[in-house]
């Protein structure tokens, strides 16, 4: 099994990639969001290495799983269940002022 020392997770969605996939292709599912194709700093600032148990989700739109991990909207992926960490202050406003409510993934929000 090879080690997730070199991966990091997706602040706002969760998903779990190297750093430099994120680099080179972005978040697949925020980058529209975040910009983090070819820029390591939006990666440092938006991505965690910190993060716990990890779910493989295959068709999200059908798994309870991914339901309960609220990916379920996303595309099918390698997604952490728990990222440590928060997106700086500046860019949950840059997410406001697109309509888009932050919601931690590191377990702090509670239904």
């Amino acid at each position: 099994m090879s080690s997730v020392r070199n991966e990091r997770a997706c602040l706002v969605c969760g998903i779990v990639r190297t750093f430099n996939v994120f680099c080179q292709e972005g978040c697949p599912n925020c980058d529209s969001l975040l910009s983090l194709q070819n820029s390591e700093e939006n990666v440092h600032q938006c991505t965690s290495p910190s993060f716990e148990g990890l779910v493989s989700v295959a068709e999200p739109d059908k798994s309870w799983v991914a339901r309960w991990l609220r990916v379920d909207g996303f595309l099918p992926g390698l997604y952490a269940v728990r990222v440590n960490g928060r997106l700086p202050e500046e860019i949950v406003q840059s997410l406001g002022a697109q309509g888009v409510k932050y919601r931690p993934r590191d377990g702090s929000v509670q239904d």
